[in-house]
């Protein structure tokens, strides 16, 4: 039995379920007692609604804090607030780099975190003081996820819905016709299971312009599931949680560097309705969060005002939209782009400030104006 946290390590997820333990003298048996998969978010605040979109499918979040960097910077609080609208409750602080300080630079720094993290989200959360680059107390992270961040219920009687984050194309220069292979969309399951075989619809697909017309429309995309996998682990059927990659038999050139981000992968019809217009209930915060000192005085938020643009998030997908009528909480959003939603989802605001979107507020869908897909 190896003393605890050395006894948990993290691997890749082609490893085998059970193998020797590595520690000089120990004759057992390491174990596999959970996967996880991980979604990396941009720290820098230009990239905020890079960060909401990914927000979308978490269960939890690591808070990666710089020892060597006085906190909070700009973007933590801003990052901190996102995390709250997609209720993440569960949340570890990393204070990495340690091993860049002398210790009482250290203690200096902890209590920074400490005094910003108070009466927020993370108040209780632990802090583990870590070194990424010399692996230092990895394991004691490890041994806090698989104790204390709780699996969620999950639904796997329901009409499966993946959030797609990712869609790529995984042919290689100078492939021979025979040898291309459909798009690949990359993300994570909601509810339900997804199977090999499975007929799969993408919503809301892509628009398209007619060459006769010149009007654009929504045109729904089809396909079969052929292959999934997680890693690099191929499998019949896949689950909520973790992130999963689904093979198709779609054109290649329609999933290319993340073409069809934002969309809803599920069965044919069982997908919720494509919205064009939203009615939303909204709070909009004080005052925009992480401003540098020289901002302060124009940091605060006004009221939404009608025909202003603003930045929403809604589940994976960031969109323009334009304010067509406010009325104390009530707000009505024509988008810029459609997009498949249903009431009562949480959707994070931003608005422009300079060459920056920053977070101003998050609000819950009411109700919308349905994309007529007809025989799309």
């Amino acid at each position: 039995e190896c003393p605890r946290p050395g006894c948990y390590e993290s691997k890749g997820s082609a490893e085998p379920v059970e193998y020797p333990c590595k520690r000089p003298g120990c004759g057992g048996k390491m174990r596999l007692v959970r996967h996880i998969s991980f979604v990396d978010c941009p720290g820098h605040d230009v990239y905020m609604m890079t960060m909401l979109s990914g927000a979308a499918v978490m269960d939890a979040a690591m808070l990666l804090v710089a020892a060597n960097e006085p906190c909070p910077q700009p973007q933590t609080s801003e990052h901190l607030a996102a995390v709250e609208i997609m209720k993440l409750n569960n949340i570890i602080v990393l204070q990495n780099k340690v091993d860049r300080i002398k210790e009482d630079e250290a203690l200096v720094n902890y209590e920074q975190i400490k005094k910003f993290s108070k009466n927020t989200i993370v108040e209780n959360a632990p802090i583990i003081p870590i070194s990424a680059q010399l692996k230092v107390n990895i394991d004691a992270v490890v041994e806090y996820v698989y104790k204390h961040i709780p699996i969620p219920v999950r639904d796997f009687t329901a009409d499966p819905h993946l959030i797609v984050i990712r869609s790529f194309d995984i042919n290689k220069p100078g492939f021979e016709v025979d040898d291309l292979r459909g798009g690949v969309v990359g993300g994570s399951i909601l509810k339900g299971v997804l199977r090999v075989g499975d007929e799969m619809e993408l919503r809301p697909g892509r628009l398209v312009q007619d060459p006769v017309t010149n009007r654009v429309k929504l045109v729904l995309l089809r396909s079969r599931i052929m292959s999934l996998s997680a890693e690099l682990n191929s499998m019949q059927f896949a689950v909520p949680g973790g992130l999963i990659g689904v093979g198709s038999l779609l054109d290649p050139a329609l999933t290319r560097q993340d073409l069809l981000a934002g969309n809803v992968l599920g069965h044919p019809g069982k997908l919720p309705k494509v919205y064009t217009e939203l009615e939303i209930n909204y709070f909009l915060l004080r005052q925009l969060l992480g401003m540098q000192k020289d901002e302060k005085k124009h940091s605060k938020v006004s009221k939404l005002t009608k025909n202003e643009l603003v930045m929403v998030a809604i589940g994976s997908f960031v969109i323009g939209a334009r304010v067509t009528g406010v009325k104390a909480d009530l707000a009505k959003l024509a988008l810029y782009k459609p997009t498949c939603a249903e009431p009562g989802e949480k959707i994070a605001m931003s608005r422009r400030y300079g060459m920056r979107w920053r977070l101003i507020g998050w609000a819950s869908i009411v109700k919308g104006k349905a994309y007529d897909l007809g025989n799309n």
